[in-house]
């Protein structure tokens, strides 16, 4: 599976910004996917995921409310909608994928697939 992260870049506080993930290799609807993502300074952490089938999300306490994770099946891709940013949303966001069917897994190492990362800076 490859994972191919966009959408990135410079926003203010208070803004939106969307994120995507093309996926590529096997069957998209084969696997969960997710986000992560690495501010500098700080360890890795879990951001959003979504099931095989899309019936199944859940997302970090720190985005609730904010972000959307979905996914278009017709285009192989999962996109993260983030609103309200804030300066401290700001970091490399990684795209990740599983194969489905185990339940979703909040623990990096618990995806197998990994993009190759986008970087969001929030401007306060």
């Amino acid at each position: 599976v490859q994972l191919q992260a966009f959408g990135g870049g410079l926003v203010q506080a208070g803004g939106s910004q969307r994120l995507s993930c093309a996926v590529s290799g096997r069957t998209f609807t084969d696997y969960d996917m997710g986000w992560f993502r690495k501010a500098p300074g700080k360890e890795r952490e879990f951001v959003t995921a979504i099931s095989w089938s899309g019936g199944s999300t859940y997302y970090a306490d720190s985005v609730k409310g904010r972000f959307t994770i979905s996914r278009d099946i017709g285009k192989n891709t999962v996109h993260l909608q983030m609103n309200s940013l804030k300066p401290e949303d700001t970091a490399v966001y990684y795209c990740v994928a599983r194969p489905g069917g185990r339940g979703l897994n909040l623990v990096g190492s618990g995806y197998d697939y990994w993009g190759q990362g986008t970087l969001v800076t929030v401007s306060s």
